[in-house]
């Protein structure tokens, strides 16, 4: 049995030595801040201007962590004679961290892009409900957000950058140079269709 241990510590000072020999990738935390990739899920950060206090991002969240509270105002024609116009005006949005499993779906089911991702993650509380953040703290985050990665050389453009370099209907043509014919007047314009002759009238 004292053959079999031998053999086995002499291997394990052997890997313990070599260890020893290398250089350690224990990072030092806090002391060392860590290198985290620029995308890394953080913190949920918001765009107050662009909620729209619909509601889809407290709907799909499967922990039921957003709390969103609003109120319509009405606002006044922009037109002499037009109707008034309603929009929800954000008065509470609030994520509760305790609960988040940043799974992303709220930000990915935004239609406005409300929502963005932090690499920030230094937010611990030493009270649990401190971890509920309200639209000032999240608006607060916006300015550690990333900016978008730059699209791929060989991708296609976007449908919003394609229609922003269309020309408008009708200027394709004149900046062409080709010669555009000018719209009849209803005074121009025949009242009436021509009647047609039958072949027998005209005697052929």
């Amino acid at each position: 049995m004292g053959d079999g241990i031998l053999p086995g510590l002499v291997k394990g000072l052997a890997t313990t030595a070599r260890s020893l020999t290398r250089h350690t990738h224990t990072a030092e935390y806090p002391d060392v801040a860590p290198a985290l990739p620029p995308r890394s899920r953080g913190v949920i950060a918001l765009t107050e201007e662009n909620c729209t206090s619909c509601m889809l991002c407290a709907r799909e969240c499967p922990d039921w962590c957003i709390y969103i509270d609003s109120h319509k105002e009405e606002l006044p024609p922009t037109t002499p004679g037009g109707r008034a116009r309603q929009r929800n005006v954000l008065d509470r949005f609030a994520i509760d961290f305790s609960l988040c499993m940043y799974c992303g779906i709220c930000i990915e089911v935004c239609p406005f892009d409300a929502l963005h991702w932090s690499p920030e993650f230094e937010y611990a509380e030493v009270d649990i409900r401190d971890l509920l953040h309200e639209k000032g703290r999240l608006g607060a985050w916006m300015a550690t957000v990333p900016p978008p990665p730059a699209l791929d050389p060989g991708s296609v453009d976007p449908a919003e950058v394609t229609a922003a370099a269309k020309p408008p209907r009708g200027a394709a043509g004149a900046a062409a140079g080709a010669p555009s014919t000018p719209a009849r007047t209803r005074a121009e314009r025949p009242a009436t269709r021509p009647a047609r002759v039958r072949p027998e009238e005209t005697g052929e």
